[in-house]
């Protein structure tokens, strides 16, 4: 059985090792982009999106995960017979780990010359949907938005910490995953308010 994390984050820090990790700990890698470039330059063997999905990256780039092998592997509730007759029929894996940081929009927003357009550019769609679907079905799914996450969950994964379970962390995480989300929904209504009215 293979066993898939998908890791798309914009916060590069920290994915080289948490991916060597994992690739220790069993796991397949799928990626898109940017971070599909970072860990292939580093030697680490990693799945395209695209290749995993068998749908190419379309509209320069807008439209990556949102397919159905990666929205069905992560919502999928593992051991739920309707839902492993609808995997096995459309040939979908389950992605057990999702590590998703967003595209920066803040940072982008900041700058004093930028525009509109630019600003929308930078309206994470993908992301937020892989955040949300992981955070959903946290019982079965990790989600990790933050860097600091990464060498916690592998110590987890490994048995090393006592004190907390894998479980319990995946409860966290899908806490600090829809406060991520809504921060991120936050600052981007706030500044669309403050350019459009």
């Amino acid at each position: 059985m293979n066993y898939y994390a998908l890791l798309s984050v914009s916060n590069k820090n920290g994915i080289v090792d948490f991916a060597e990790g994992l690739i220790r700990a069993g796991y397949t890698i799928i990626s898109s982009g940017g971070t599909h470039a970072a860990l292939q330059k580093e030697g680490i063997p990693v799945m395209k999106v695209s290749e995993y999905t068998g749908s190419p990256e379309i509209l320069n780039g807008r439209v990556k995960t949102l397919h159905p092998k990666i929205h069905g592997g992560i919502l999928a509730k593992r051991g739920h017979p309707l839902h492993d007759l609808d995997r096995q029929a459309n040939g979908i894996g389950l992605i057990d780990i999702v590590a998703v940081n967003l595209y920066p929009f803040k940072e982008t927003v900041a700058k004093p010359d930028v525009t509109l357009a630019e600003a929308i550019e930078n309206i994470d769609i993908g992301g937020p949907s892989m955040v949300r679907s992981a955070a959903k079905n946290h019982r079965d799914v990790a989600v990790l938005t933050n860097p600091n996450q990464y060498g916690i969950y592998l110590d987890a994964l490994k048995g090393n910490i006592t004190s907390v379970t894998v479980e319990e962390l995946r409860k966290q995480f899908m806490l600090e995953a829809f406060k991520h989300t809504a921060e991120y929904d936050a600052a981007i209504s706030a500044w669309m308010e403050s350019r459009v009215l």
